[in-house]
């Protein structure tokens, strides 16, 4: 079996696993073993696709059903989509973890397990698919199945405040559902097609106010799926409702799939598009005004929710800069902050386990209570506070070092700015760490102005008797190893720089896309429009038509590409 006819497997596999589970859904221990194998699965597989997309030096190309593009599906693997994909499954697979040792020590009152799994197994797959999608309505397909998705995990066990915040986050991704499809459209109709192979080439045809106009059409879809300001108002009130494993998966992948698309429409379909100075102001007041709003948070998740807000800004600062370093440092970003916000969301999971309360004025002696949770979160804090020598650290002195060989002087606001967002980010997390874990646990009661049994317990015991025996063994193994691969970024950061700088030249010459999916050339080369006719039927990893006689090779009745 060839390597390429593994890529629909990363789509497959799920679908047929949240299948499965469906089936089997009155049996719990059925439905772990499927949702377990499936990701496992997925996880193999993509650390197979990117080693090899990495030592071929080009994308991987399936089209689907062996119809040549740009009538019929085609799914394109490079190193950033490999990297996406095999990240997001690592993540999805140690939260699954997490999620199977709170089900069965809840009884599964958070994650009732006849909905969980299946639905975790759809959003899984549309992740991956957004990653793969060589055309924009697959994205879109992509997008809507991990929102579908979405909307049944984040309402997980009906209470009022989960169905409140799940309907504004309905309300929003609906409406920017909407603008990415009546985006996707405008492009169909001024392009005749949505393959992004083919968009390369055709929309740089357009007048450049025409090419603005449909930039920003998708920049604002994709912009209210990564949670950018203005428009992300609504991750704050949505996230921290949801269960512990939910919150985690929302919080590290969701909104990274909005800067993917970002990362890959700017440097393949718009680049005569002048962005870098509206992007630069955006990145600018995403890192401010998220940071402020972390700093006045007195409940952790919150906090971490408008953490994970302003650390968007350096995601776009990297790919406002459109360079090589610039890029391959954002990616670089977007690798460390998925794993580090979902390891924290997870052990903050911990954290409301054993202290019943994820506000700041509830807890105190976490760290005589539970040491080895607040171990978890110390070094969690660090990474993500950008302290020397974390990834964190590592992955902004990157971006700073990108942003000082461009000539704007908006570039330098923005390096301050980005300096000063990672000062508070540390004040905020060490603030919480005072007062949760450092601060002993009667002061709390003496603030409240009571004192509860539980408190009460631990001043008698002195801290010798910890909540943490109560809590499941696979919780804490699952956060400790999230915790781990965080480390990891850190030890092995060399060689993952020069990993992601491999991929950020993939990205910022398009020419090695285009002529993935089209090999034998260009679509349009000798013809304006396609002609009907027959299938092609080479091999799924087969390219174009042959641009001498596109209307032996085309199918279709005869549109402008695009057709299905």
């Amino acid at each position: 079996m060839s390597v390429v006819s593994l890529i629909p497997l990363l789509v497959v596999l799920p679908l047929v696993g949240a299948a499965l589970a469906l089936v089997f859904g009155r049996r719990r221990l059925v439905q772990i073993v499927i949702s377990i194998t499936t990701l496992t699965l997925v996880t193999a597989i993509a650390s197979i696709l990117l080693a090899v997309v990495d030592a071929q030096d080009a994308p991987l190309v399936m089209n689907v059903g062996g119809w040549a593009p740009p009538f019929g599906i085609v799914l394109v693997v490079d190193r950033l989509s490999a990297i996406m994909v095999l990240v997001s499954a690592l993540m999805l697979l140690g939260v699954l973890l997490f999620a199977i040792g709170q089900g069965v020590a809840d009884g599964d009152r958070e994650t009732p397990v006849s909905i969980f799994h299946p639905t975790y197994l759809i959003l899984a797959a549309g992740l991956f698919d957004a990653f793969i999608a060589g055309d924009l309505f697959n994205m879109y397909v992509g997008f809507e199945m991990l929102l579908a998705a979405s909307y049944v995990l984040l309402t997980l066990g009906g209470t009022g405040a989960r169905i409140r915040a799940g309907t504004t986050y309905i309300v929003v991704s609906l409406m920017s559902s909407l603008l990415f499809l009546g985006a996707i459209a405008v492009i169909y109709g001024a392009t005749g097609t949505v393959t992004m192979a083919l968009l390369a080439e055709r929309i740089g045809a357009l007048p450049l106010e025409i090419q603005a106009v449909l930039c920003v059409a998708l920049l604002i879809g994709f912009g209210v799926k990564a949670a950018v300001f203005p428009m992300s108002f609504w991750l704050p009130d949505s996230y921290p409702t949801a269960p512990a494993p939910v919150t985690a998966v929302f919080a590290g992948l969701l909104t990274k799939v909005g800067i993917y698309a970002i990362i890959r429409t700017d440097q393949l379909l718009f680049i005569q598009v002048p962005l870098q100075i509206p992007l630069l102001i955006v990145a600018l007041l995403t890192l401010v005004i998220g940071i402020l709003g972390a700093i006045s948070q007195a409940d952790i998740k919150r906090l971490l929710s408008f953490t994970l807000v302003s650390h968007i800004g350096y995601m776009l600062f990297g790919v406002a800069l459109g360079s090589e370093i610039g890029e391959g440092a954002a990616i670089f970003y977007i690798v460390h902050h998925i794993m580090v916000q979902t390891a924290l969301f997870v052990t903050v999971g911990l954290v409301e386990r054993v202290g019943r309360s994820t506000s700041v004025t509830k807890l105190g002696g976490l760290l005589k209570t539970a040491p080895f949770v607040a171990v978890l979160f110390f070094v969690g804090v660090l990474n993500l506070g950008g302290i020397p020598p974390f990834s964190g650290f590592l992955g902004k002195v990157a971006l700073f070092e990108a942003g000082a060989a461009a000539p704007n002087p908006l570039v330098y606001v923005l390096i301050g700015a980005g300096a000063l967002t990672s000062l508070l980010t540390l004040y905020a997390l060490m603030r919480v760490w005072n007062l949760a874990f450092w601060r002993p646990a009667a002061e709390v009661a003496d603030y409240e102005g009571r004192l509860t049994d539980r408190l009460q317990e631990h001043a008698d015991a002195e801290g010798s008797s910890s909540m943490l025996s109560t809590t499941p063994r696979l919780m804490v193994v699952a956060a400790t190893g999230l915790i781990a691969l965080t480390v990891c970024l850190t030890v092995f950061a060399g060689p993952l720089f020069a990993l992601t700088e491999r991929a950020a030249r993939n990205v910022v010459e398009p020419q090695v896309y285009i002529d993935a999916v089209f090999p034998d050339g260009s679509f349009d080369a000798g013809t304006e429009s396609p002609a009907s006719g027959s299938p092609a039927s080479g091999s799924p990893a087969s390219g174009s038509p042959d641009s001498g006689s596109p209307a032996a090779e085309s199918p279709g009745s005869g549109s402008s590409g695009g057709e299905r």
